[in-house]
């Protein structure tokens, strides 16, 4: 704990001009902007929305937040000399923190006023959480990981059921997508400060499982994440437009899981950016919605045969990479006859037809759902081996 403290509010300064820059700090955009966004998303998954309404549940999201930061900066700083320097002094700190919270109550009021009890329910629970961030929820690993998502996820619902006083299944859905997504990002930040988590006590995920399993686990959540925003785009509950965020996420992902803690959690926060930026696109303009699916049938009876060629080729391609292709034809030759069977016995007994298929059969099936059997297990293998490949690439 740092026991010297200058008696004013400043740490090295004097002044409304160096009170007014101590204060500024606090305010981390990379982490305060997410559920601001999001609380403007909410706004704008209800529709024609009031921008008063948007306006005054973002002065509580930011609020909330803002509480979050002075409080981390006052423990990090004055409790656990975790951080080199601070610019607010202990009691510059605490009177900061009366003031964010007496302003997020009033927003809370304006919220429960104006918008009903349901919003200020849902907006309630986002300074809990930013007060009992540090030194509380840290130090668990639930809520360090969970904390930040389940914060930004309430801004969302909060923003929507201000505007109609109610929630839907489209809010939900989207909430439940990004604190998956952003789960998994968390997991990746709090690895980067394995070292010195350990070394207080401080029991993350990173800490308790280690960061190999956390790069793991974090891969599994935003993949997740990213799978159910196709699968719910797919259902219908998203617009067409939606499917596009996976891809721009993916596209960052890729490349910020090579790299080092730091630089991940780096790129994959941009990264959460562009793939919200995408799902507002999709939501307000809804480009895609006039379009209908590719209708590749107009290949007639050699449709499943081209969709077989397509995707065995790019799981061939990709064993090669990793030089697995042997090793995967072993595995489909052993799982060839079982396959075999279990394919001519459903197709005898009319579980299930083809209609665009090119009408040619070999030993009683037809000649794609030979292809078939090879082209699943191997597009199966391309993925584990490329993943394999990943975390062990010296192959022992």
């Amino acid at each position: 704990m740092n026991s010297r403290q200058p008696a004013g509010y400043v740490r090295g300064g004097r002044g409304s001009v160096a009170l007014a820059r101590a204060l500024a700090s606090q305010v981390h955009p990379v982490f305060m902007l997410p559920p601001l966004a999001c609380s403007l998303f909410g706004a704008a998954l209800a529709g024609s929305f009031s921008l008063q309404l948007a306006l005054l549940h973002t002065v509580a999201v930011f609020a909330a937040v803002y509480t979050a930061h002075l409080k981390d900066g006052y423990v990090d700083f004055h409790r656990r000399d975790e951080d080199e320097d601070h610019p607010l002094t202990a009691r510059g700190c605490r009177h900061a923190l009366v003031a964010a919270t007496t302003l997020f109550a009033v927003a809370l009021v304006g919220v429960w006023l104006f918008g009903g009890v349901l919003a200020a329910a849902l907006t309630l629970p986002t300074w809990v959480i930013a007060y009992l961030h540090a030194p509380q929820l840290d130090m668990t690993p639930v809520g360090a990981t969970a904390g930040y998502p389940l914060g930004i996820a309430l801004a969302l619902l909060g923003g929507y059921t201000i505007q109609i006083g109610a929630l839907s299944a489209l809010p939900l859905a989207f909430a439940l997508v990004l604190f998956i997504l952003l789960s998994g990002i968390k997991l990746v930040d709090d690895a980067k400060d394995l070292a010195y988590d350990r070394s207080i006590g401080k029991r993350t995920v990173a800490v308790v499982v280690g960061r190999a399993a956390t790069r793991r686990g974090a891969t599994a959540l935003m993949g997740l994440g990213l799978f159910l925003t196709l699968a719910l785009t797919v259902d219908g509950v998203f617009p067409p437009s939606a499917a596009l965020a996976p891809l721009v996420f993916a596209a960052v992902a890729l490349i910020a899981l090579r790299a080092d803690d730091s630089l991940a959690t780096m790129l994959l926060v941009r990264g959460s950016y562009l793939f919200l930026a995408a799902l507002v696109v999709a939501v307000w303009f809804r480009p895609l919605s006039g379009l209908g699916l590719p209708d590749i049938t107009v290949l007639g009876p050699y449709t499943y045969l081209a969709t077989e060629l397509a995707f065995g080729s790019v799981a061939f391609l990709a064993l090669a990479r990793v030089g697995a292709v042997s090793r995967a034809l072993t595995t489909i030759a052993l799982l060839y006859p079982v396959a075999y069977l279990w394919d001519w016995y459903t197709l005898t007994v009319g579980v299930f037809s083809i209609p665009m298929r090119t009408g040619v059969e070999l030993l009683g099936i037809p000649v794609e759902e030979h292809l078939f059997i090879v082209v699943v297990p191997a597009v199966v293998l391309a993925i584990h081996e490329t993943v394999a490949a990943r975390h062990n690439p010296q192959g022992v």
